[in-house]
């Protein structure tokens, strides 16, 4: 019989626990490092710090009478007490003020007087001058056709020399379209509104083809609402269609359109009290008399 062989015994390493031990020591060591480096304190940052806070303590008030917060807290209302709304003064308008002046509109109101001198004789055109705007009121009559926006021919020669003089001034430009009370109702102009704006826009285009700068124009429709005349004759229905070339003078802008406002406003009101009947239905046919 062969005899077994006996595997030799394996060796056991005593000394494993080394391996751990200096991990542990490193883990050790890299902790006291970061405790190291968070305590250690930057004694240049902390010295201007210190000096800054001491200069702020110590130096002087900038006001003689510091505020006192105790009495400033007891002397404020509480919150039931406190308003809803905070009330802002608002200045009122001085009729007393000094107008502006406006040597431009002098000079504007005699050269276009002179340009449409026969259309004012024939009481076509109609031309005020306030201290706050030179007005232009022409008649519908010779701008556009009955119930229509668009120039005539005879329209666009006149406002082409009203704009020739008016393009080399810098003042602002109000047109301003108005109606009679005639309803109208077609498939461009629903109402009376959209009839009288077309009309201020048909104007300020055409100027704008004249030179002058879009910029300067604003075009407005009051529809019946600002009458000069009273609608109940055909002659009054003819003097409410009209369109008002406003040019206004220089100064406060709120100012002006404020006066313009009033003005307007002054005169509706002595249209009304000096009507008695103002009733469409009356008097003329509002169908065929619409213009």
């Amino acid at each position: 019989m062969s005899r077994r062989k006996k595997k030799p015994e394996e060796h056991v390493n005593l000394e494993r626990w080394l391996v751990s031990y200096a991990d542990f020591i490193t883990l050790l060591f890299a902790f006291f490092v970061v405790m190291y480096a968070i305590s250690s304190v930057n004694e240049g940052k902390y010295r201007v710090l210190s000096d800054t806070l001491s200069e702020v303590f110590q130096s002087r008030p900038t006001s003689p009478t510091p505020i006192q917060f105790d009495n400033a807290l007891q002397n404020q209302p509480s919150l039931s007490e406190s308003p809803d709304f905070i009330d802002i003064p608002i200045p009122e308008h001085d009729e007393n003020l000094t107008p502006p002046e406006n040597p431009e509109l002098e000079t504007l109101s005699k050269d276009i007087t002179q340009a449409v001198q026969p259309l004012i004789n024939e009481d076509l055109i109609n031309i005020k001058k306030t201290d706050y705007w030179l007005e232009i009121d022409i008649k519908s009559s010779i701008l556009f056709t009955s119930g229509g926006a668009k120039l005539s021919e005879d329209a666009e020669d006149i406002l082409s020399a009203i704009a020739s003089l008016l393009k080399d001034y810098p003042n602002d430009i109000q047109v301003e379209g108005f109606t009679d009370n005639v309803p109208i109702s077609t498939k461009f102009f629903p109402s009376n509104w959209e009839l009288s704006s077309s009309r201020a826009a048909s104007v300020v285009h055409l100027f704008e083809e004249e030179g002058i700068a879009p910029s300067r124009m604003l075009a407005i429709g009051y529809g019946q609402h600002r009458p000069t005349a009273d609608n109940a004759t055909e002659d009054g229905r003819n003097a409410n269609r009209r369109v008002n070339l406003v040019i206004l003078g220089q100064g406060d802008p709120r100012q002006i359109m404020q006066q313009r406002n009033q003005s307007l406003n002054q005169t509706t009101q002595k249209i009304g009290e000096k009507i008695e009947i103002n009733d469409p239905a009356q008097g003329f046919n509002p169908v065929f008399d619409i213009q």
